[in-house]
């Protein structure tokens, strides 16, 4: 169910006749950020949304599926480059030992 605020950015049932009769209608919704699940008698068949719609991500985060990181992702700067004069096969040899 949609608040009339929320109306073009919900999701909407619609049959196969209704869609087919206002057409251009559900192209508006579409093209406006809304989302059509295409129904035959009742039972979801299809779901119509529009090609600049929300990322996944996004619809995933709005849905309350996956949450956003409390602080961005840390490159791992810490670790030093190892330096060899010989094979990493001594290397690891001696720090085996």
């Amino acid at each position: 169910m949609c608040t009339i605020p929320n109306y073009w950015r919900c999701t909407v049932e619609v049959g196969i006749r209704q869609l087919r009769d206002d057409l251009r209608h559900w192209l508006d919704v579409v093209g406006d950020g809304g989302e059509v699940v295409i129904t035959e008698r009742g039972r979801p068949i299809a779901r119509l949304s529009g090609v600049a719609s929300r990322e996944p991500l996004e619809r995933l985060i709005a849905a309350g599926i996956v949450t956003r990181a409390e602080q961005p992702r840390r490159r791992d700067s810490d670790h030093s480059r190892v330096k060899s004069d010989g094979p990493v096969s001594e290397l690891v040899s001696e720090q085996r030992r």
